[in-house]
């Protein structure tokens, strides 16, 4: 799914002006990429490029920049501020989409497994992969069925099925997505006896030596 904004060109300023920018609802960027003439600056409405994030972060995106007409670019980094997370500034990066790419997809799981069905947990240990493809040919997700899953199962890159001419980046036997045994609950002594040998340990460090 390709998705589309829509930017103006700006001129380089103080950060004055990107204040001013941020307070009217824009949020300043760069386009570059083999593709242009030059580092482009660009601003974008903040409520289209959210909508975007929503969407999916890592998509083809068709900007238009006028004077450039449309180029198709990847998100390659966003600046945020770091209490509110606002969008400061976002690099796009210009891409030819019958080359080959690298970009994170997102893993979705499908189905409940059967060790979540007897008390397991269900633990995702990659929520997205990166992948090499062209860019053309870059999915919005790859999906895991872990329906069959039981108690201490695991499912790697090699369980994967995508499509054609997409490659995963990482190694095949890289777990994914396994169900964890549910954590015994310690009965009161047995949690007294782990807080004796605890504190037991404690005071012979303390009681030992010092090397040099």
């Amino acid at each position: 799914m390709n998705l589309t904004l829509k930017a103006e060109k700006r001129e380089t300023g103080s950060g004055s002006a990107l204040r001013r920018l941020r307070r009217g609802g824009l949020v300043p960027g760069v386009v570059y990429g083999k593709g242009l003439p030059e580092p482009t600056p660009v601003s974008i409405p903040l409520k289209d490029l959210q909508a975007v994030l929503r969407a999916n972060p890592h998509a083809v995106i068709e900007l238009e920049i006028p004077g450039l007409g449309r180029e198709h670019v990847l998100i390659s980094e966003m600046q945020t501020e770091p209490l509110s997370r606002d969008v400061m500034h976002v690099d796009f990066h210009q891409i030819n989409m019958n080359e080959k790419i690298r970009a994170p997809i997102r893993l979705e799981l499908s189905g409940k497994s059967v060790g979540e069905k007897e008390g397991g947990l269900l633990q995702l240990v990659h929520h997205e992969l990166e992948v090499e493809c062209l860019a053309k040919d870059l999915p919005d997700f790859v999906s895991l069925d872990v329906s069959n899953l039981q108690m201490g199962d695991s499912l790697t890159v090699a369980d994967l099925t995508l499509p054609a001419g997409v490659r995963p980046i990482l190694d095949e036997d890289e777990v994914l997505v396994t169900v964890l045994a549910p954590q015994k609950d310690l009965t009161e002594a047995e949690a007294e006896a782990a807080d004796d040998k605890a504190e037991e340990r404690e005071n012979q460090a303390k009681a030992a030596p010092m090397v040099d």
